[in-house]
C-alpha cells in the first residue's frame, strides 16, 4: 500500500496542510488531526495539529490501524474507537487522500479524546465568555440558491453603506457596487441585474461603475 511519491503527489499533500489546521480549529484542543504520508521511503506524519492528544509530532510513524483502513474498501472510514498511549479513549475517522490517477498517497486521521471533561471539550468550541455576553450574528449566508446568496450579500452591503454617514448620498450607489466588485460578486451569473434592481438603477449604471472600477484597477497596476 506504500508508494513512491511524485512531486505532484507531495504538492497535493502539502496543499492539505491548511485542511489539518482548519479541522483542528473547528473542533478544538481535544481533537487531533494528523496527515500521514504513504511514501514508501518514510511513511510518517507530515503535519499534525493538537498532537498532545496522542503525544505525537511530525515524523511519528504511521499506525498499523491506519494502514488497515487502506484495505477497508472505503475512502472514508466509519468512526472507530481505540486507546491512545495514555489510555485515552479515542473516537477516530480516517480518510484516504488520492492523487489524480486514484492512487492512495496519504491518510487524514481525526482523533477525538472522548475522556476529556465534557465542559472542556465543549468549551473549546464555544466563543469566549466575553463573546457570549453579546448577541451572536452571522456574516455568512447558508443560501439554497445563487439568487438568495446574492440578494443577502447585496442587502448587507447596502445597509452598511446607508448607515455610514461619512459617505455622501450621491456616491453611495457607486460605493456599494465597488464593495460588491471587491467581493467578487459580479463573477456570478445575473449579479448585475440583481444589483441594479436592488439599487433601483439601470443596468447601464452598474456597467458604468464597473468600467470605471476596472479602469482604475488597470491604472493602479501600471
Amino acid at each position: 500500500m506504500l508508494v513512491t511519491l511524485s512531486l505532484s503527489d507531495k504538492l497535493i499533500l502539502n496543499a492539505t496542510f491548511n485542511v489539518v489546521d482548519g479541522i483542528a480549529a473547528m473542533y478544538g484542543q481535544h481533537t487531533e488531526v494528523a496527515l500521514h504520508s504513504l511514501d514508501i521511503e518514510n511513511p510518517s506524519i507530515i503535519k499534525i495539529a493538537n498532537g498532545d492528544v496522542t503525544g505525537r509530532d511530525i515524523g511519528a510513524p504511521i499506525t498499523n490501524l491506519a494502514l488497515e483502513k487502506l484495505k477497508s474498501g472505503s475512502d472514508v472510514s466509519e468512526p472507530y474507537f481505540s486507546k491512545g498511549p495514555q489510555g485515552k479513549l479515542l473516537r477516530s475517522v480516517t480518510t484516504i487522500i488520492r492523487n489524480d490517477i486514484g492512487t492512495a498517497i496519504g491518510l487524514l486521521c481525526i482523533n477525538s479524546d472522548m475522556d476529556a471533561p465534557i465542559h472542556s471539550f465543549l468549551g473549546s468550541m464555544l466563543p469566549n465568555s466575553n463573546s457570549l455576553e453579546q448577541p451572536i450574528t452571522s456574516p455568512e449566508t447558508f443560501a439554497k440558491c445563487p439568487d438568495e446568496m446574492l440578494n443577502d450579500s447585496i442587502a448587507r452591503i447596502i445597509n452598511a453603506t446607508m448607515e455610514n454617514q461619512t459617505i455622501p448620498t450621491s456616491k453611495r450607489n457607486r460605493v456599494i457596487v465597488e464593495q460588491l466588485f471587491d467581493n467578487g460578486v459580479f463573477s456570478i451569473k445575473d449579479s448585475i441585474i440583481i444589483t441594479a434592481r436592488s439599487l433601483n438603477v439601470s443596468r447601464d449604471t452598474v456597467y458604468r461603475y464597473l468600467r470605471e472600477l476596472k479602469n482604475e484597477a488597470v491604472k493602479e497596476a501600471v
